[in-house]
């Protein structure tokens, strides 16, 4: 058991408490990447084209890309998303979501499912 929040978040940095509607506000999905591009002049992003159980895949760009050597090693990867953050223009480009991840130092990890799910899946 924890008893003190400085062990899992060493820098102190506690954000606003929110409360449950807050958060039930937020549509997180299970998706499957189903293509990655680079951004043209860009050392940081990648374009990703994600199945989140809509008609068609949904154009999310992440600043991911120095994570992998080879980027299309994300292909068939599923992942939390989130879909309802407003559209943001990014280096010329629309993204339409977020991908979820954590990183800590050099150390970076997408958060893949345990159990096999399909894209749309809802987060609870």
């Amino acid at each position: 058991m924890i008893d003190n929040i400085n062990e899992v978040n060493p820098n102190n940095v506690v954000k606003e408490i929110i409360s449950y509607d807050d958060f039930a506000k937020l549509q997180i999905v299970i998706g499957t990447i189903i293509s990655v591009e680079p951004v043209p002049d860009s050392n940081k992003l990648l374009k990703l084209m994600v199945d989140v159980g809509e008609e068609k895949p949904r154009q999310i760009l992440s600043g991911i890309k120095k994570y992998f050597i080879d980027p299309q090693s994300l292909v068939g990867i599923k992942n939390p998303f989130l879909i309802n953050l407003e559209t943001k223009v990014i280096a010329g480009l629309e993204s339409q979501g977020m991908i979820l991840a954590a990183s800590e130092g050099e150390a970076f990890a997408l958060l893949n499912p345990s159990s096999p799910l399909n894209s749309g899946t809802p987060i609870r």
